[in-house]
């Protein structure tokens, strides 16, 4: 059963969502502060699978905890949902920035809290058509699917899952078009609700960590969405 850290700090929202998502199969690990969040992450046990992170927390900033994840030996790869308030734009951002998969704003239905879930549960790099190579590139960059592995000129490059799903994405459509609807229902799932800003956040942190040589493969078509390298035939 799929294993979920449920950091809330309002305890009736903790007990609804928590009766929610067991009814929709989830099994829950619930917290209602930084502190025994921060624990459960480091207790030994079955591994989670994903952290559902509230942001605003009555010890400390929920972006503390997903820093913490981040950094973990064992955790850094831990999809994450962080839960904002609608005036928490700044956060929402910065949440990405820092590694987040996604973001969910209050208030939210239960029923879009478990699609979101599912979502970023998704283990698998879909590819549109033909048969699944394991090794992509495109000029200096090359991923390894099998091995989960991104190099730039043959140097390794850590990237979150998320930002290794997007980056493989683009190699395995070189030279085309990808509008960014398009990237969200390949990437992050055909039942994903989120926003543009979340694929453009990632590309951000993608191109940062692969260099600004390597990142001036991905280019921006404004107004549409991505393309790895120029059209064909350029």
């Amino acid at each position: 059963m799929t294993r979920i850290l449920l950091l809330e700090d309002d305890t009736e929202i903790r007990l609804g969502l928590e009766q929610h998502l067991r009814r929709e199969g989830f099994s829950l690990i619930p917290v209602g502060t930084g502190r025994d969040a921060l624990l459960a992450l480091n207790a030994s046990g079955p591994k989670l699978d994903a952290a559902l992170l509230d942001l605003s927390l009555p010890d400390m900033d929920g972006l503390d905890v997903l820093r913490a994840i981040r950094t973990h030996p064992t955790l850094k790869g831990l999809p994450v949902l962080l839960v904002t308030a609608r005036s928490e734009e700044i956060d929402r951002v910065l949440g990405l920035e820092l590694g987040a998969d996604d973001y969910i704003s209050k208030p939210f239905s239960a029923r879009e809290l478990a699609a979101r879930l599912r979502a970023i549960l998704r283990r698998s790099t879909p590819f549109e058509g033909g048969e699944r190579s394991t090794q992509l590139a495109f000029g200096p960059i090359a991923v390894d699917l099998d091995m989960h592995t991104a190099r730039v000129d043959g140097q390794l490059v850590e990237l979150t899952r998320r930002e290794f799903e997007l980056l493989a994405y683009f190699l395995a459509n070189p030279r085309r078009v990808l509008t960014r609807e398009k990237i969200l229902q390949q990437v992050w799932g055909l039942e994903y609700l989120g926003e543009s800003r979340t694929i453009d956040a990632h590309v951000r942190r993608v191109r940062a960590k692969i260099g600004e040589a390597a990142a001036e493969f991905i280019e921006t078509v404004v107004g549409v969405g991505y393309r790895m390298g120029g059209p064909a035939g350029s």
